[in-house]
């Protein structure tokens, strides 16, 4: 029992990790209709930013302000300067769907160059501000500990605002009015451009926090070339895509369920089938909901 207890906790903190990940390609997903895959790049950029924050001031929690906005704002240069242009040149045509995708594969990569230039390849460490030494309960020692708990109660927090906004804001529903309809959008006065950045911004933001999580959860090791990057991003696209990229109900969803899955099939199962069942959870939810757990309008509600 205290195995399957401890099994279920990690699959619900490596799930909220996931999960924020997610969160940050719905954001994209529904402000601007595109899959952001340099968002694990720019996670990695934002946590770098906060490591050099941290040596200057060290305080963490200066770190963690100055890699969200860093996140943010590197994530709007991103949307301002490449993708507002790819757009004007492939707006129309065959090409027309496939190029921003094509385009953050690359992005993805100078990205991880420019940031093995700028802070090398060695590795790097950040201490995780809050305690990783789990809860004691009669007598034995959780996994679950402050500082995961911290990672599931962001992901909680971000979730209540980010569907706040997108529901009864104003800001919210003309995000959701430029990607779905931009061209009736600035008929009506809606400053579209503005509001991709916007959109921008926010996955980046978001993208940041998980960067951060994702590097304290573990033993706070990181550089340009770890795995854990790139892990964060299969992860975080698979859970958008399990609970639906239109809801971020739905991201939440899905990165628990990945998280938790990929927890039992490490602690039950076999090792060695880590890496592969995350995929054919995917596979099974495409052929049986193709739209998501939370799916179409379900999803545009979240």
């Amino acid at each position: 029992m205290f195995k399957f207890v401890n099994t279920l906790l990690i699959g619900i903190t490596a799930g909220s990790i996931n999960a924020l990940m997610a969160i940050a390609m719905v954001l994209v997903w529904r402000s601007t209709r595109v899959v952001n895959f340099a968002q694990a790049g720019m996670a990695l950029a934002s946590v770098y930013i906060g490591y050099q924050a941290i040596s200057i001031t060290g305080s963490f929690w200066w770190g963690a302000l100055a890699a969200v906005i860093g996140g943010a704002l590197v994530a709007a240069f991103i949307e301002f300067a490449f993708m507002r242009v790819l757009k004007r040149h492939t707006h129309s045509g065959p090409i027309a769907a496939v190029a921003p995708i094509i385009a953050t594969l690359g992005l993805l990569q100078i990205i991880h160059a420019l940031v093995a230039i700028k802070w090398g390849g060695e590795d790097r460490l950040m201490k995780a501000p809050l305690s990783n030494t789990g809860f004691t309960v009669g007598g034995e020692t959780l996994t679950f500990s402050p500082m995961k708990l911290a990672i599931v109660l962001t992901v909680i927090a971000l979730l209540v605002i980010f569907s706040l906004v997108f529901q009864k804001t104003n800001i919210g529903l003309a995000l959701r009015a430029s990607a779905y309809a931009p061209e009736i959008s600035r008929l009506a006065g809606i400053k579209v451009d503005s509001l991709h950045t916007l959109g921008w911004a926010l996955a980046g933001a978001t993208g940041a926090i998980a960067g951060l999580l994702q590097v304290t959860n573990g033993n706070g090791s990181f550089s340009p070339e770890s795995m854990e990057f790139s892990l964060l991003l299969i992860s975080g696209f698979i859970a958008a895509v399990i609970g639906g990229l239109e809801s971020m109900v739905g991201a939440v969803t899905g990165g628990a369920i990945l998280g938790i899955v990929t927890s039992f099939v490490l602690m039950y199962i076999s090792d060695s089938l880590f890496f592969i069942a995350p995929f054919v959870l995917l596979i099974l939810v495409l052929v049986i909901r193709p739209q998501g757990i939370i799916g179409a309008k379900a999803g545009r509600r979240a």
